[in-house]
Order: structure tokens, then C-alpha cells, then sequence
């Protein structure tokens, strides 16, 4: 079955799912099996493709040290052979499972991809709530270059009586957090 139409013979192609046969203008060839499909079996599961791990890779994830294993290429060997390789390997170590956590004190957050911000005047990496240096404590001779970071200081309440720091060495002095 070729697709298009009369006027048109090569302008599309049938989906090649077995039930379906639709002309679809805009087709999707499955990057495993190569054959062509409509939007509604492009996806490996929609149309049982036979070769859908093809270019999958697998990972198992130890419970002990939280580390992932990729099983990738070994194809014939089970996960708990492996599982059980890497635990008697020098690699797995129950210490490693701890995750990071915000280095601002009294806060328990723990850092993940999506809640980490890196301060780029002291460059630790905080919590999202922490994530501005008046917030952590950065040094107040970080902030001394920094005029903005001293006004914010100041609008958040913070008391800034407690050292004065000169701006640079010519300028009088101003109070920073």
C-alpha cells in the first residue's frame, strides 16, 4: 500500500499498524523496528514494537549505597548477580547513601536537582529558601563590593550595627550584614 492520492501519489504513507492502514500526511518511522506509523501508534507500546529496547539503556539501583548500576549490556545476566557483584565491590559503601543537605544552619532541606541554588558570590550551594547571601550568611567581606547585595540586606531587617565594612578602601564606611 503506497500512500498520496491520485493527484498527489507521493505525499504520504499508510500506518503500517496492522489495524489501522490510515494515510497520515505527516507519518513517524520508529527508530527501532523502522517501520512507518500515524501519530496515534507512533509510540513503541501503541504499536507492540517487537524491538523497542533497542536503544534503552538499564539501570538498577542498589539499596545500600543508593548508586546506579547499568545492566545495559548484560544481557543474559540477572539483576541480582549484579546487584550482588556490586555489593561485594569496594564500590559500595552505606556512607555514600547520605544525600546533601543545606549548609545554612538549621535547615534540614535536602538538595535535590530541582530545589539547589548555587550562590554565585560564595558559590555554596543552598536551598531555594536560602538562596540569596543575605539569607546564608555569606562573609561580609564577600558583600563589600556589592551595593545591592547591602541594600538587600538592610530591607530584609537584618542588623547591620554589628560591623561597619568600607565599600573600598578610599570610600567611608558602611554598615553590611
Amino acid at each position: 500500500m503506497e500512500g498520496g492520492s491520485e493527484a498527489f501519489p507521493d505525499l504520504g504513507r499508510h500506518c503500517q499498524n496492522p489495524d489501522c492502514h490510515q494515510l497520515d500526511f505527516l507519518p513517524f518511522t520508529c527508530n527501532a523496528c523502522s517501520k512507518v506509523f500515524c501519530l496515534e501508534h507512533r509510540s513503541y507500546k501503541s504499536h507492540d514494537c517487537p524491538k523497542s529496547d533497542v536503544n534503552s539503556r538499564k539501570v538498577v539501583v542498589c539499596e545500600i549505597c543508593s548508586a546506579s548500576i547499568e545492566t545495559t549490556g548484560h544481557d543474559g545476566e540477572d539483576e541480582k548477580k549484579i546487584l550482588e557483584r556490586h555489593e561485594k565491590s569496594r564500590d559500595c559503601d552505606p556512607k555514600k547513601k547520605k544525600k546533601p543537605a543545606c549548609p545554612v544552619r538549621r535547615c534540614k532541606e535536602v538538595l535535590t536537582f530541582s530545589n539547589t541554588a548555587t550562590c554565585k558570590i560564595c558559590q555554596i550551594k543552598v536551598c531555594l529558601k536560602h538562596r540569596f547571601p543575605a539569607d546564608h550568611g555569606c562573609k561580609p567581606s564577600m558583600l563589600d563590593n556589592n551595593k545591592f547585595l547591602v541594600a538587600l540586606a538592610a530591607r530584609n531587617g537584618k542588623d547591620c550595627r554589628k560591623k561597619a565594612v568600607p565599600l573600598t578602601p578610599s570610600a567611608p564606611t558602611v554598615k553590611a550584614c
